[in-house]
């Protein structure tokens, strides 16, 4: 899979350079999801309602969300922290990258002692036909872009409730999972990062993530309160999709006095996921992990 996101590069293949070296995508069967939590039970799919999921290259995509869930990607017993991370992909509020962003990340932090979770979020609606959702999907993505100094135009509410909803469902069942309550965060890449960046400024008290990771979403101020949980924030300096003029969302949370760590990979592009080789993106999860020992998140607590 190549470095630049797999999500947005067919939408925007006339103002993106590498959009040539991407897949196209091929429609795919909605995989097997035996361990996927629904976050509301009794919250059923609109009449005719479906999911439509893709294959970019060998990772998985899709669309029209409509029933959020959460899969749980478990440690080893012997190797557990106790500490858990919310997985958010992203895809502009119209697709997930599932795969890419979120089964990938899930099982390298589980490999590593993190309970994860992979957050599938409700969506925008898209046009069921592939080909007819790219053009919709370009030309929203397009609009909503046209000043880089503004937020994207394209939002979706519900993925902040869903991410809240998911970290009070990992919070209820710590006991069931080895996971300390305390120790609930979320990692978020693009659109993600920004339902991250939403669940940690918008939910009240402990109902926030305890930590936050922000991958290649917008850096733009925000107003952040004192108590803001601590970021740790990520991207790439040739980011071709978020110009960075400044790292003016870094800056938000120093003036509010709130823990931040901050890594500028010089390349990398938009959607490296786990590390586009050949660049130091690559250290995108052993660092956040590390920042995560180092903030004493990774220490089991004597109850544990």
């Amino acid at each position: 899979m190549k470095h630049l996101s797999f999500i947005l590069v067919p939408l925007l293949a006339a103002s993106v350079p590498a959009a040539a070296q991407m897949p196209a995508p091929v429609r795919a069967q909605a995989p097997a999801e035996p361990n996927a939590l629904p976050l509301y039970p009794d919250l059923k799919a609109p009449a005719g309602a479906m999911e439509n999921w893709v294959r970019f290259g060998d990772e998985l995509a899709v669309r029209n969300v409509t029933v959020p869930t959460l899969t749980p990607f478990l440690p080893d017993p012997a190797k557990a922290t106790g500490a858990a991370v919310i997985v958010a992909p992203g895809g502009a509020f119209m697709l997930l990258a599932m795969e890419h962003e979120g089964w990938k990340v899930a099982k390298w932090l589980a490999d590593h002692g993190v309970a994860a979770f992979v957050l599938k979020y409700r969506l925008n609606k898209t046009p069921a036909d592939d080909q007819e959702a790219a053009a919709y999907m370009g030309q929203r993505m397009a609009a909503s872009l046209r000043d880089p100094t503004s937020p994207p135009e394209i939002t979706e509410p519900r993925a902040t409730l869903d991410a809240l909803a998911a970290l009070k469902l990992v919070r209820d069942g710590a006991d069931k999972w080895g996971i300390d309550p305390q120790r609930v965060g979320m990692i978020g890449f693009s659109a993600g990062a920004m339902t991250t960046l939403n669940a940690a400024l918008e939910g009240k008290g402990a109902d926030r993530p305890s930590f936050i990771g922000y991958v290649y979403g917008p850096m733009l101020a925000r107003d952040v309160p004192g108590d803001a949980p601590p970021m740790f924030a990520a991207l790439a300096n040739d980011d071709s999709l978020f110009a960075n003029p400044s790292y003016a969302l870094v800056e938000s949370w120093r003036r509010a006095k709130a823990p931040v760590e901050f890594h500028a990979y010089e390349r990398g592009d938009h959607g490296f996921g786990t590390g586009k080789p050949g660049t130091t993106s690559t250290g995108l999860l052993p660092q956040f992990l590390s920042w995560m020992n180092m903030r004493g998140l990774l220490q089991r607590s004597s109850g544990q």
